[in-house]
């Protein structure tokens, strides 16, 4: 009979939604204290950064599925702060940030 190797904490998808939630919550609530386009992408600039070190710290010491959740939300919110600061300057022509 051949040994059957199991990982010492798997992934769990309870975990993985809860990492997505948690920090879906996270940068709404952070994106909310923003007036413009320009603060909305600072501010999720930072609340990603922290975000980011949580997760880090949880693949490395904790729970890596709600890591993995953390880095699927946080990959959504960047990308569709990256969407709209360059739909805005298609339109307006400027870089936003500047």
């Amino acid at each position: 009979m051949r040994p059957t190797l199991r990982e010492p904490h798997p992934v769990r998808p309870t975990a993985v939604m809860a990492g997505l939630v948690a920090t879906a919550v996270w940068l709404a609530g952070f994106g909310a204290l923003a007036a413009d386009l320009v603060a909305y992408a600072w501010w999720m600039l930072a609340a990603g950064a922290f975000a980011w070190a949580a997760a880090f710290a949880l693949a490395r010491h904790g729970d890596r599925g709600v890591a993995a959740g953390i880095a699927v939300a946080l990959a959504i919110g960047w990308s569709s702060t990256a969407l709209a600061l360059v739909l805005t300057w298609a339109q307006m022509g400027t870089w936003p940030l500047w």
